[in-house]
């Protein structure tokens, strides 16, 4: 059995906070740099520069990348030969999240209570789930995830006569719906099948995929670039000022469901879909 205190979890999680909203994460921004090469329109090909440029002003003046600095998820894999010592596991990510936030001059932007709000003042609570591994080992995922492309997702609860056709045709809507709300150009998680709340988690797990990776299933592999093009037919564009790239990437993770169930969930991602990880 290994033991970890806490505090290295607190120091490990307020790290990630930071880096993750001044850095984005691997070919992201070659990803968008390579976006303006191939888009058509001459206003959308500017924007898709100016926003590199914007990464990398945030890049040389340790800034954060949107203004936007979100709500901190935080995934956790612990492994089973893993005890905790020092104190709780969640007050101690809590902590870290305060404290990156606050010392790394982030925006406080989450509220204690839903309908009557008032700001925490640390951003936290944060958003946890917790994953038991073998091993005795802890992988963090930090993602902190802002809310103009938040508020534009969507899930849909599909009977199973629906079609891969009706599946494509609702991530697309919800493409068009969203409109240049979540500052495309934007990136999709979409997740198909578990129950209502496990599919809204594997949208959101499929957002902090690598985007260099697609589903190891080939079957999805081509359900994601086919998803991918539909969402680029819309003709939104970077910023909504249309143009051929409205979308950077998709990636679909899936579950086991109910013989009477096909729960379709899309976490809509923008520009600036942030994820950083560590291992202790």
């Amino acid at each position: 059995m290994r033991e970890i205190d806490v505090s290295l979890v607190a120091e490990t999680v307020a790290k990630l906070c930071e880096d993750a909203n001044l850095h984005l994460p691997c070919m992201m921004r070659e990803t968008i740099e390579n976006a303006a090469k191939r888009e058509e329109s001459p206003v959308c090909r500017e924007v898709l520069g100016d926003i590199v440029s914007n990464i990398d002003c945030a890049a040389e003046l340790n800034v954060p990348i949107c203004q936007d600095t979100g709500m901190a998820v935080i995934f956790l894999e612990i492994g089973q030969d893993v005890h905790f010592t020092g104190g709780n596991l969640y007050e101690a990510v809590n902590r870290g999240v305060a404290k990156g936030y606050v010392e790394g001059k982030l925006r406080l932007s989450v509220v204690k209570d839903p309908i009557r709000r008032g700001n925490t003042n640390d951003n936290t609570p944060a958003v946890i789930h917790t994953f038991i591994t073998d091993g005795d080992k802890v992988k963090f995922t930090v993602a902190p995830k802002g809310f103009g492309s938040e508020n534009m997702s969507r899930m849909k609860m599909f009977t199973p006569s629906a079609s891969v056709d009706d599946i494509v045709a609702f991530v697309t809507e919800t493409v068009s719906a969203a409109g240049s709300n979540p500052c495309p150009p934007i990136v999709l998680g979409v997740g198909i099948g578990g129950d209502f709340e496990q599919c809204a988690f594997l949208a959101k797990k499929a957002l902090c995929r690598d985007l260099r990776i697609r589903n190891a299933d080939p079957y999805y592999a081509d359900l994601e670039q086919r998803m991918l093009e539909e969402a680029n037919k819309t003709g939104i564009g970077s910023q909504g000022f249309g143009g051929t790239v409205t979308a950077l990437y998709v990636n679909i993770e899936t579950a086991p469901t109910h013989i009477a169930g096909l729960p379709v969930a899309v976490n809509v991602g923008c520009h600036v879909t942030r994820h950083k990880e560590a291992e202790i």
